[in-house]
């Protein structure tokens, strides 16, 4: 019976893929481009060297522009590191490292910028020094896009420990029959409100796979008819959960039930997981868990 409730507080240099998923991006590059405009408007009365200015003067061209641009900046860089953590297992440091390094390629972007129009006499700059521009441009930005990125990524964390699989030890359950206990090893999956939606015997389960923020989970039914049930998870949850059960986790999109592997195979793309189940192809295993897995099926044969 796997009855501890994992808190998953995702530790330091680990996981934090909940940072990842299109939802979050998407939220995340509004927040921020709504606080940077905030800030922007905010700032510009009290900024020395900044040729930023709004109203019916030519400079407001050039500031709607580079605005613009920027956000346009913002969400390349977005769709960007989605697809990298499509295909990469990233860390939160990862993504710590990826926003600063934006905030430092828009500080040189604008420090760029002002150069280049205060030589044309198109602006004027108080101290045209590049250094100069490009540390004040640092400044600006850490607190125009910091701030938010931190605090989306608090949220984010805080959303992610709320929408947590939890466990329950039906070892404690009091019935009016005699039972086994492996027949009851349960996985017991919860929604947001921690109102139980499915309670499946872990032998019955085939494979659990990843859509983004939720999770589909493939099982047979009483009568052995193959069923599936989606609720929002992350993947990494079930495989944190379940740590030493026979769920294992053989790719970014995929946990299989090892006990249900009936062919493993090696094919040119790499080591596959043949389930026997009519319809559904085989699951690949990529480099990353390839060792873990061919320890666990050797180990259950």
């Amino acid at each position: 019976m796997y009855s501890s409730i994992h808190e998953d507080m995702t530790p330091e240099g680990s996981a934090g893929s909940y940072l990842y998923g299109k939802p979050q991006m998407r939220y995340s590059v509004v927040f921020t481009v709504m606080f940077a405009l905030l800030a922007f408007i905010l700032l510009i009365p009290y900024s020395q060297n900044v040729w930023f200015a709004l109203g019916p003067h030519k400079p407001t061209a050039y500031t709607l522009g580079f605005f613009l641009a920027c956000v346009l900046v913002i969400v390349l860089d977005k769709h960007l590191l989605y697809r990298i953590a499509a295909r990469r297992r990233l860390t939160t440091w990862h993504y710590v490292a990826w926003n600063v390094a934006e905030i430092v390629l828009l500080a040189g972007l604008y420090t760029l910028v002002s150069v280049k129009l205060h030589a044309a006499g198109r602006i004027s700059l108080e101290n045209p020094d590049a250094g100069a521009v490009f540390f004040q441009a640092l400044f600006h930005a850490v607190f125009a896009l910091g701030v938010p990125y931190l605090l989306a990524g608090f949220y984010f964390a805080v959303q992610d420990r709320d929408n947590t699989i939890r466990l329950m030890n039906y070892g404690n359950v009091v019935s009016d029959y005699d039972y086994v206990p492996q027949d009851m090893e349960k996985i017991n999956l919860f929604d947001n409100d921690g109102v139980l939606k499915l309670s499946v015997s872990m032998k019955n389960i085939f494979y659990i796979e990843s859509d983004d923020n939720y999770i589909k989970v493939w099982y047979s039914d009483s009568k052995g008819d193959l069923r599936q049930y989606m609720l929002r998870c992350r993947l990494k949850t079930v495989e944190e959960s379940f740590a030493g059960s026979d769920l294992v986790r053989c790719h970014r999109k995929y946990i299989v039930n090892i006990s249900r592997v009936q062919v493993l195979s090696k094919e040119k793309e790499g080591y596959q997981l043949d389930l026997g189940l009519a319809g559904v192809g085989p699951i690949p295993i990529t480099k990353t868990y390839e060792e873990e897995v061919l320890n666990r099926f050797n180990t259950r044969r």
